[in-house]
């Protein structure tokens, strides 16, 4: 199938209005005609126009049998129905009347009966994906778990951006399946593969073995897929790739690379970074730490700013509250003691506090992490966390002291730093 559609706006501009209606119809009208079409999006923490690209497609697929949208959650919490309105820009009435024939559904990772196994990985293939980063603690076979709706359409058309991502390398593409739309065993399994290889070896690289493992489960699925991928700057859309899920995101991963790294000429030994309200929980707010990582000098600290966040996290909190922030090798040194503790909430542990070394019983973090949030001092210290008062944080305060080795960051999260001094970590160049 290749890349059938693509717009891509010259550096610094962005795509109008008609080009982007010219995309989607030039690689997608027609195409699933009398189908029962499934559409996977992301939810509210991702950044993309997402109720402009809604109202442009439920006209455009006008001719399809069945027409639904499906949030691929991954574990992020269900929307409840005026969220889901939301998201896709419309109102109760409107989705009562003018979008009654159009399906808003959540998936739902951990009820047994919203899954089904179309195979599995086994530990040979997985130890060959991983190679050198293989550790037994990934465990064995894995069972490949997909929410089972997908088998009630003839056809799946993921729409989603790409990203630098701290798992995954590059976010996007068959990830909307796997863990978007998956059971825990994926869900958990990856992200602790790429805790185990650290996000500074992993964010913004192309290729990694987590990929090589998300498309090991997604060609076991046998509906068609189509993606629609897309690379967002300022909130609106830079770039579009429609076509098979491999060719797509390949091309949208080049385009991201080229639009969502912001190249500096020194580590900073002081961030403070600015987790937007989108994030409403340091579950996927601590994205305003991964991204900075790589540009943060040996000994520095990054202060994720959030005075808006409250939760550590809806789904996964009890958890996290038991193990707190640790380095991997903190956890990999002392394993039977973590080892029933689902391999999501560790990587997330591991990749919110970073780098650093376990030796001799002495955990030594590479970088110092604080929170300036409503988590209170004493919480944060439970978690193994620095904590900053978020009402004695004046932004203004941080802005312009980047010849002082102090960087701010407005809306952290998407765009990944990165130094360009050689041999400085996170892929400098």
């Amino acid at each position: 199938m290749a890349v059938v559609s693509q717009a891509v706006a010259p550096a610094g501009e962005l795509l109008t209005a008609a080009q982007i209606a010219e995309t989607l119809h030039a690689g997608l009208a027609g195409q699933f005609a009398g189908a029962r079409l499934l559409v996977l999006i992301p939810d509210h923490t991702r950044t993309l126009p997402l109720p402009q690209l809604f109202h442009l497609l439920v006209d455009l697929l006008r001719d399809v049998r069945q027409l639904d949208f499906m949030v691929a959650l991954g574990t992020h919490p269900a929307l409840n129905d005026e969220a889901l309105n939301r998201l896709v820009g419309i109102t109760a009435e409107a989705r009562a009347t003018t979008y009654a024939h159009v399906g808003l559904l959540n998936h739902a990772w951990d009820n047994p009966d919203a899954l089904t196994q179309i195979g599995t990985l086994t530990r040979e293939q997985i130890q060959q994906i991983a190679g050198e980063r293989w550790h037994p603690s990934l465990g064995g076979d894995v069972p490949v778990r997909i929410n089972r709706r997908i088998f009630d359409y003839d056809h799946i058309l993921i729409l989603g951006p790409v990203f630098p991502h701290e798992v995954v390398g590059i976010s996007g593409g068959a990830k909307y399946l796997f863990p978007g739309i998956s059971g825990a065993e994926m869900i958990n399994v990856t992200h602790w593969l790429g805790a185990l290889i650290t996000v500074l070896d992993t964010i913004g690289v192309k290729d990694t073995p987590v990929r090589a493992m998300i498309n090991a489960a997604a060609a076991l699925v046998n509906v068609p897929v189509t993606l629609a991928a897309l690379t967002v700057e300022r909130g609106e859309l830079s770039g579009i790739f429609i076509g098979d899920h491999l060719s797509a995101w390949s091309a949208a991963a080049d385009h991201s690379s080229q639009r969502h790294i912001r190249w500096v000429d020194q580590r900073y030994q002081r961030v403070l970074s600015h987790a937007p309200p989108m994030y409403d929980e340091l579950w996927v707010g601590a994205k305003a730490m991964y991204k900075l990582d790589p540009a943060v000098a040996d000994g520095g600290e990054i202060v994720v700013y959030a005075p808006h966040l409250a939760v550590v996290s809806h789904v996964h909190g009890a958890n996290i509250d038991k193990i707190g922030y640790h380095v991997r090798d903190y956890f990999l040194g002392q394993w039977e003691r973590f080892k029933d503790i689902p391999l999501g909430v560790i990587a997330h542990s591991t990749h919110l506090r970073g780098s650093g070394t376990f030796a001799h019983g002495v955990e030594t973090p590479r970088i110092r992490v604080a929170l300036a949030s409503q988590i209170s001092q004493e919480a944060c210290a439970r978690l193994n966390l620095g904590y900053m008062n978020p009402d004695d944080i004046r932004p203004d305060d941080w802005q312009g002291r980047e010849s002082e080795g102090v960087l701010y960051v407005p809306k952290a999260g998407e765009m990944l730093y990165r130094v360009r001094t050689p041999g400085a970590l996170g892929g400098a160049v």
